[in-house]
């Protein structure tokens, strides 16, 4: 957000998302970006497989200096069997562990709803759901970011 000359620069953020119900997830993208280009900041977007792989590449991604904030989003389901609690668990783990091993903030659009039926009803409600919690996420990380700008003195 700051270069070594002290000249202020728009923050950047890497926005991870999860390909399993792309068509779902793909809301908190969206909406994200709504927010978050009209607070202006730069965001690279990024594809993994599934939920399961982001805490790494958010970590990677942290370490290379190149973003302030990083956004995590996905979909974890309950396919019918236990599985699913121990990758909620793992990934949003994960992600509080980038953050506080990097120092970079990550913010989570990773839903794990308790019941999810691929019906139009609940598809209609999770595709509107992962729209607004990548709205809060937005306002979330720019009220973050302009937060440490103030507690690091930076401009």
């Amino acid at each position: 957000m700051t270069t070594a000359t002290g000249t202020r620069t728009t923050p950047t953020v890497a926005f991870v998302q999860s390909s399993w119900h792309a068509d779902l997830v793909d809301g908190a993208r969206r909406g994200f970006l709504e927010v978050a280009s009209a607070g202006v900041a730069e965001v690279e977007t990024f594809e993994l497989p599934g939920a399961f792989e982001i805490p790494l590449h958010a970590k990677l991604l942290a370490e290379t200096g190149r973003f302030d904030a990083i956004v995590a989003a996905g979909l974890v389901v309950d396919g019918g069997i236990y599985r699913h609690e121990f990758v909620a668990d793992a990934v949003i783990g994960g992600l509080m562990r980038v953050q506080l091993d990097t120092g970079v903030p990550v913010f989570s659009c990773v839903l794990t709803p308790h019941e999810f039926h691929e019906h139009d009803a609940h598809q209609r409600f999770f595709a509107e759901h992962l729209v607004a919690k990548g709205r809060e996420a937005a306002h979330a990380c720019l009220a973050t970011l302009e937060a440490r700008r103030d507690l690091l003195g930076t401009d």
